[in-house]
């Protein structure tokens, strides 16, 4: 397994406090120049728990700006935090995308023309869902905009069908400890915060997955993008032989290449 983690850099750039909790803030960092460059909101994972933070991403943000796109690594509450898991997760995941949209939306250095979200992991999980927002009830505490914002979602091993990890237990019952309890026990909290169940987004949506991911199994993206190609999305997954779970935020991983290029030709940045 990759060890990225270990090896964050020195941060460099802005930290944003889009609330009043100490974990509602966000990590951006600017490359060189005027720009105006494109915008990658990130989200980390470690199965929604407190125990794991936004520092054992910052060298996946670091690399990536230095390719010219400003990143904006997003914190948020999480399971054993006052406030995290359903719906504070979801609340501050949204919360914080927003403040960061009128922010940047006033910075001539980001191109919000160029802009989309990647998460990695349970992240991955929370960009989809993020991607897909516009669609929940309306009624729902939940719900955002008529119109997302984002134009597209990478999605690195990313959790992409909540009650198929409840069943399969991922992350030794990660999925029943964020939400409370199982699908059969809160259906609807299931149909407004799984990302298969929110289909179709209009967004474009790119799924990359390790084929030797043993921690979220390659078939939480296929089912997805088969589900989303048939709905009518413009969903592509990108398996990658030989490839585990954290080799996808690793700058120095076999993966690196395949995230990287895609993240440029995502945001019109190659």
């Amino acid at each position: 397994m990759s060890d990225a983690s270990d090896r964050a850099p020195r941060f460099v750039g802005k930290v944003v406090q889009y609330g009043r909790e100490p974990d509602q803030f966000a990590e951006a960092r600017f490359p060189s120049g005027e720009g105006p460059f494109p915008l990658l909101l990130v989200i980390h994972g470690g199965f929604w728990s407190a125990a794991n933070d936004l520092r054992h991403i910052s060298r996946f943000c670091a690399a990536l700006t230095s390719r010219g796109i400003v990143t904006c690594s997003l914190e948020y509450r999480r399971v054993g935090q006052k406030g995290g898991g359903w719906p504070g997760t979801f609340i501050d995941v949204a919360s914080g995308s927003e403040y960061l949209r009128q922010l940047l939306s006033r910075d001539r250095r980001v191109d919000m023309r160029r802009a989309a979200v990647i998460g990695h992991s349970s992240g991955g999980h929370l960009a989809l869902w993020l991607g897909a927002r516009h669609r929940l009830p309306r009624d729902s505490v939940l719900r955002g905009g008529q119109s997302p914002w984002l134009t597209a979602v990478i999605s690195l091993a990313g959790i992409a069908d909540l009650g198929e990890a409840w069943r399969s237990r991922l992350g030794s019952g990660a999925v029943d400890r964020l939400m409370g309890g199982g699908p059969d026990r809160y259906p609807d909290r299931y149909s407004e915060a799984s990302p298969i169940e929110l289909l179709p987004t209009a967004l474009r949506q790119v799924l990359i997955h390790g084929r030797g991911d043993d921690s979220v199994p390659i078939v939480q993206s296929e089912r997805f993008v088969q589900r989303a190609r048939a709905v009518g999305d413009k969903a592509t997954l990108l398996p990658l032989d030989g490839i585990g779970h954290m080799e996808l935020i690793d700058p120095e991983s076999g993966a690196w290449d395949a995230v990287a290029k895609s993240a440029l030709e995502v945001l019109g940045a190659e």
